[in-house]
């Protein structure tokens, strides 16, 4: 025996006929190349055909009692375990609809008794040929989906390492600021999240941009490595002139986004928003903000969101000009701002998650002070 033939051994066929001496015949003509089964009933076909190796083709009689062929093969047909099993109708039924009717359950064959041993054996491995070439390309395809997902989360990782490392080139400046930018880009997606079925923002806030938002939050002060320490450590109030270099820093993080964008030669999707909240997130809702004094709806969502973000950890955090505010006196000032330096409705859902943010504030507090002044 070849080599080829011995390796068929490995194909189970599954032979279905409630005739013992059907399935005799069968099992001679097919054992010396295949491992045969036999079921001498459609219920002890559909246990075999679920056990454990299944079989890899099955040769099916129609008429059988209590359960014919047809709805064994509408039953392998509708169970996902079973559905790509070949199944080939082995029949005396040799009328054109019921062979119709075979091939519209999902039999990849027909062949009618009395049979040719030749052609049953040539179908046989036409089909076992056909199921294995099959096997071997969604097992491909598994491998190349699972090979693709890993590499587009290592992607994501190089990205948020990217916008974190960014990030951390502002905090540096300014030690006192802690966990502000992880703070902050929580904020930003409860806000998100809390906003995503209000009509104004539905059309926004889907899963894809809420993601992109807690991404590119913490970018939202990069322009502030343009700034002097003798204006960004400053530990009294600045002077008009001082104020006016400190209110670059939105334009200088946008510029330093779309360099880092140059460089790559193309625009990055991702860093869309990181744009929009670095360079507008001081815009405020009557228009007296900067650096465009956008007003209303002109200024980016994203840039609204972490407007209030960025106003509330401010106050509840310690700087070098001020101790931290409690969450009760930050929130007063925040729902004073509803309407003048916030979008009122962004301002409403802060305060229906405030609790939630006070947690976060809590769990990533940046002294034992701003610990105590929260609990």
């Amino acid at each position: 025996m070849s080599e080829d033939v011995r390796s068929t051994k490995d194909f189970i066929v599954l032979v279905v006929d409630d005739t013992a001496a059907n399935l005799m015949l069968m099992n001679d003509l097919l054992q010396p190349f295949y491992t045969v089964k036999v079921a001498s009933s459609g219920a002890r076909a559909l246990k075999i055909a679920s056990s454990s190796p299944p079989p890899d083709l099955v040769l099916l009689d129609i008429m059988m009692p209590e359960m014919d062929g047809y709805e064994v093969c509408r039953q392998l047909k509708s169970n996902p375990a079973t559905r790509d099993m070949p199944v080939i109708f082995l029949t005396a039924k040799a009328e054109i609809s019921d062979e119709q009717m075979g091939f519209e359950l999902g039999a990849v064959d027909y062949i009618p008794k009395p049979i040719s041993p030749p052609v049953v054996l040539a179908r046989v491995k036409t089909h076992l040929t056909l199921k294995s070439s099959a096997d071997f390309l969604k097992d491909k395809n598994v491998f190349l989906e699972q090979e693709v997902a890993r590499r587009t989360e290592q992607l994501q990782e190089i990205q948020d390492v990217a916008i974190l490392t960014m990030a951390s080139l502002a905090e540096t400046r300014d030690n006192e600021t802690g966990n502000h930018i992880i703070r902050t880009q929580h904020y930003v997606k409860l806000l998100a999240e809390q906003l995503r079925e209000h009509p104004r923002f539905a059309h926004h806030l889907d899963d894809a941009t809420i993601n992109l938002l807690f991404k590119s939050a913490p970018l939202h002060d990069i322009g502030k490595v343009g700034i002097p320490d003798s204006i960004l450590l400053k530990p009294g109030k600045l002077t008009p002139e001082e104020f006016e270099v400190m209110k670059t820093h939105t334009t200088l993080g946008k510029v330093a986004i779309e360099s880092a964008e140059l460089r790559l030669g193309k625009s990055v999707p991702f860093l869309r928003y990181a744009k929009e909240i670095a360079h507008s997130h001081q815009e405020k809702w009557d228009g007296s903000g900067y650096p465009e004094g956008l007003a209303g709806d002109a200024i980016p969502v994203s840039a609204r969101l972490m407007a209030v973000a960025d106003v509330y950890d401010a106050l509840i955090s310690r700087r070098v000009y001020k101790p931290p505010f409690t969450h009760e006196a930050a929130m007063v000032i925040i729902e004073a701002g509803r309407g003048r330096h916030f979008d009122p409705d962004i301002v409403d859902a802060f305060v229906s998650i405030q609790w939630q943010c006070h947690e976060i504030a809590l769990r990533h507090a940046n002294t034992d002070e701003e610990l105590a002044k929260h609990s």
